[in-house]
């Protein structure tokens, strides 16, 4: 494996960092108090990548098993406890802790601790994942899907629900 072909041609770097200060207001909030922070918008980072800050409530809450056939999601619990599912069980991860998940892989998480719990979420390649926090966001506060449009909307956005074993 080497190094990709250079993007930036230029002499002396160029002046463009960016900073999103910790004290930031979430971009989406759901109505059990999950929180998301969008860090870097897969556009933003011209389709590499994408990764979002996940403040989640003590309240349950998180998707249960599902698959993604275009990208990779990978997980570092900054604080609490976060159930995570592998495809074969739930296992239990605290601060520090990194899952991995490659295209194709089962996995759902969730915060069943009754404490709040925060993570970071990256993906690749960098999806328009907003759009589909955003929809299940909005039916948790009310909207109203037919299972037909649910069924398109997780299509569109490459997420395939499965059965809990």
């Amino acid at each position: 494996m080497s190094y990709p072909d250079p993007v930036y041609r230029g002499d002396g770097g160029a002046e463009s960092a960016t900073l999103r200060p910790a004290d930031a207001k979430p971009d989406l909030v759901y109505g059990n108090g999950t929180r998301v922070h969008y860090l870097m918008k897969g556009e933003w980072a011209r389709g590499l990548f994408g990764l979002h800050r996940w403040e989640m409530s003590g309240e349950v809450s998180g998707p249960g098993p599902h698959f993604h056939r275009s990208i990779t999601e990978s997980f570092y619990v900054l604080s609490g406890s976060i159930r995570f599912y592998d495809g074969r069980h739930w296992i239990d991860t605290s601060p520090g802790d990194f899952v991995h998940v490659p295209e194709g892989g089962v996995h759902g998480f969730r915060n069943e601790s009754g404490a709040p719990a925060s993570m970071l979420i990256h993906f690749a390649p960098g999806a328009p994942r907003e759009a589909y926090f955003e929809g299940p966001a909005a039916m948790l506060n009310g909207l109203t899907m037919t299972d037909e449009e649910k069924a398109e909307f997780y299509r569109i956005h490459d997420t395939f629900w499965l059965p809990e074993n």
